[in-house]
């Protein structure tokens, strides 16, 4: 089971806003934006799709070019655990889902149902659904190597998206994946861009980072010919983790579909837990 490390940030949903934003800074303070991971990158796939050594900013993704056999030759590792994190709701209660897979397996499912003790206020996620989150987490019997949650890292007013809060807690790595933009700026317009393009996203006024650093990326995992507009989605470092290698891992999760695959799991689930505590 996952451990909190740092219980001074817990996510406490009676704080005022200025209490909150507070403590927010001090999570942005204690957060490491840079790669420190407990696994070699490379040993991150699904089926042919793995992270290339860091500098290597290519994702393998033609099975026609490399077999499993070779991927698993080049990685030299097994897949690390990964942790993909979502949630439903349901009146005022949260259904957190956690899915944890190596490579294409689904090791563990579980989940918890939580009150929510506040309405959704941009930026103030955490408070919101951090302690939920936490509660699906003693749950659960494995302990990943690596958290992929449905929301912000560092694309964040303060630094401090629900990924990295959550990141610090654990003391574990972790990266958002957000499908709209909370701050920042894009390198380039994402409308109509193909497959596997991405751009930096870089902060403004608006977030605590030095204006131009890059907190994030907008990455386009998926496109259609039938449908040749499709939103990117907005990856960004939680917690031991470089902006540049998160939208790296992103990439090597991706499965066919537009999220990777941990969370698309996680989010499948949350709603089949939904369904469990309608009795439907």
């Amino acid at each position: 089971m996952p451990t909190v490390v740092r219980p001074e940030f817990r996510p406490d949903p009676a704080l005022s806003r200025e209490e909150m934003e507070s403590l927010q800074r001090e999570v942005a303070g204690a957060a490491t934006f840079r790669d420190d991971l407990p696994f070699d990158p490379a040993a991150v796939r699904l089926g042919n799709a793995s992270v290339r050594a860091e500098g290597q900013r290519s994702l393998v993704e033609d099975p026609a070019t490399e077999s499993s056999d070779d991927a698993d030759s080049t990685s030299g590792s097994d897949p690390p655990l990964v942790a993909g994190v979502d949630q439903a709701f349901l009146d005022d209660r949260a259904i957190s889902a956690i899915v944890v897979t190596r490579g294409a397996e689904v090791v563990e499912r579980t989940y918890a149902v939580s009150p929510l003790d506040i309405p959704y206020v941009p930026g103030l996620l955490a408070f919101r659904e951090g302690g939920p989150i936490l509660d699906a987490l003693e749950t659960l019997d494995a302990e990943p190597d690596l958290y992929v949650l449905d929301g912000s890292g560092r694309v964040h007013f303060r630094e401090a998206g629900i990924a990295t809060h959550v990141g610090v807690l654990l003391d574990a790595p972790a990266v958002g994946v957000a499908k709209s933009l909370l701050c920042g700026a894009l390198g380039e317009e994402p409308d109509g861009r193909p497959q596997g393009w991405r751009t930096p996203i870089t902060a403004t006024e608006r977030v605590s980072a030095p204006d131009g650093t890059v907190i994030g990326y907008a990455y386009q995992s998926r496109q259609y010919d039938s449908k040749p507009v499709v939103n990117p989605l907005y990856v960004s470092p939680g917690h031991r983790v470089s902006a540049e290698t998160t939208v790296e891992l992103v990439g090597a999760l991706r499965d066919g579909y537009k999220l990777p695959e941990p969370t698309r799991l996680a989010d499948s689930y949350a709603d089949e837990a939904k369904r469990e505590v309608l009795g439907e």
